[in-house]
């Protein structure tokens, strides 16, 4: 009996025993500045990752290679005194000449606008990395260091596509430059620190994690995003985005909120994506970018199995120019570029992103599928110059038998025609007396359905006309300006 109530009384204390060792282990981890967490994954299902209990080791190795910037730009007779004493009647108004008398002449007044930024030292020589826009047209910069030092600094170059600018300061001493990381092995779920001068609140150090990556925001023919919730703010553009290693992986550049503040959407260029273009604008101070000379768009799973790419994967050529280097090399019209250099080629913003790092001259072997068959190609890079790239950036139109032409909805369409969606197909011109014109279709028309189907794409669009049949009626559902309009056409 009492050898049972022993057993009874072993069996209880065990747990409790071992339960208190663990809380003391756990104790001596978080002394130690550490949380210890278990990330099973399919690599090493027994993995332990370390989670740091403060950032502040990479916090006190970074700060110093970050700086505050302030710039300031004069713009001439920008301000007006007295403008809301004009006569709210026109010149027709018989008290016109008595507002233009005594308030007609009031000249302008220059102001000045002041702009907030952060940057980071890339050397001891005082080379800094920014935002172009932190710096465009400035004509005062004003660069304060950690320890409160204020210096002058001048514009090296600038790069408006990436929004990636150089600047130095005047004044020479040696300066803590920051460490470069790699973005390429950067991985979603990662711990990040971001610095800088959120609203002018120098040195502010935040923490999040990498959200995601590759994001494509529309800023831009080179977007390539790191996306984080760590807090980013007016003030933050220009600073690194940093890893637990305290090297820079990211440019912090751009933020998504409504009210202006951060809502845990923040955007970094990759330090990866800028490497190449920080080198061209310290040594020359402009950037050149390869020319391949062709119109490309993105594959869809219908297009892909088309053209026979098994893996969905590559950029469909769309036009090649005259006596270009793909012309020349004798890529045409169609085919899927699906390799460069032996590098897979994920889509269009892929092949446009390793194309223009490719210096002038240099040749590259292209490889392509063609009917079904691959072929390769040796290409010769040239240089990109403003007309050529609007060339590549034009999309692909389809004139139907409606008497009416679409083309999917770009940036420079949607500004044109005021349309705020982002995606769809819009009417960019139409025949006269055809069926689209006498169904009153407009310039402008964003096509959302083609009967009762939703429209997307140029691949929706085309899908739904090429099913109707000559003399079908076709019911189509478009939004102009602020309402829906329906339209029925003969085909």
């Amino acid at each position: 009996m009492n050898s049972k109530k022993l057993d009874k009384a072993s069996t209880w204390r065990l747990p409790v025993v071992a339960a208190v060792l663990v809380s003391i282990l756990a104790g001596i981890f978080l002394a130690a500045g550490f949380n210890m967490t278990q990330n099973t994954s399919a690599s090493n299902p027994s993995s332990t990752v370390m989670v740091p209990a403060n950032f502040t080791d990479v916090a006190m190795a970074a700060s110093p290679t970050v700086v505050n910037i302030r710039t300031e730009k004069i713009i001439k007779g920008g301000g007006t005194v007295f403008r809301h004493f004009r006569s709210p009647f026109g010149k027709g108004d018989p008290f016109h000449d008595f507002f233009e008398r005594f308030f007609g002449d009031i000249p302008r007044r220059d102001f000045k606008q002041r702009s907030l930024g952060s940057g980071f030292f890339i050397d001891k020589e005082g080379y800094i990395v920014t935002n172009n826009h932190v710096i465009e047209n400035a004509d005062k910069i004003k660069v304060k260091v950690k320890s409160g030092k204020e210096y002058d600094a001048k514009i090296v170059g600038r790069d408006a596509k990436t929004d990636i600018a150089l600047i130095k300061l005047k004044s020479w001493r040696d300066f803590q430059a920051a460490k470069w990381g790699d973005s390429d092995a950067l991985k979603v779920g990662e711990w990040v620190v971001a610095i800088g001068s959120p609203f002018g609140l120098e040195h502010t150090v935040t923490a999040g994690i990498v959200s995601a990556k590759g994001r494509v925001i529309g800023s831009g023919p080179y977007d390539d995003f790191i996306q984080t919730d760590a807090s980013i703010n007016p003030g933050n553009s220009g600073g690194p985005l940093i890893n637990m290693k305290g090297e820079v992986i990211g440019i912090n550049t751009a933020i998504v909120s409504r009210s202006g503040g951060n809502v845990g959407i923040g955007f970094a260029i990759p330090i990866n994506l800028a490497r190449g273009i920080i080198k061209q604008l310290k040594a020359s101070g402009t950037v050149t970018r390869g020319w391949l000379g062709v119109s490309i768009q993105n594959l869809t799973p219908e297009l892909a199995e088309y053209y026979g790419v098994k893996d969905g994967k590559g950029a469909l050529v769309g036009e090649v120019f005259k006596d270009d280097p793909a012309d020349k090399a004798g890529i045409k019209a169609k085919d899927v570029i699906i390799e460069v250099d032996g590098d897979k080629i994920e889509d269009s913003r892929d092949l446009s992103q390793r194309i223009a790092d490719i210096p002038m001259g240099e040749k590259i072997t292209i490889k392509v599928v063609r009917g079904g068959k691959e072929h390769t190609f040796r290409v010769g890079i040239a240089k990109r110059t403003e007309d050529k790239e609007s060339l590549a950036l034009k999309q692909p139109v389809e004139e139907t038998d409606l008497g009416m032409t679409v083309s999917p909805l770009t940036k420079e369409l949607a500004r044109q025609f005021n349309i705020s969606e982002v995606e769809g197909v819009v009417v960019v011109g139409v025949e006269r007396d055809g069926p689209a014109d006498k169904a009153d279709a407009r310039d402008g028309d964003l096509i959302l359905e083609i009967n009762h189907k939703p429209i997307k794409t140029l691949e929706d669009y085309q899908s739904q006309i090429e099913k109707v049949k000559k003399g079908e009626t076709i019911s189509l559902l478009i939004k102009r300006e602020r309402g829906f309009v329906a339209l029925t056409m003969t085909k």
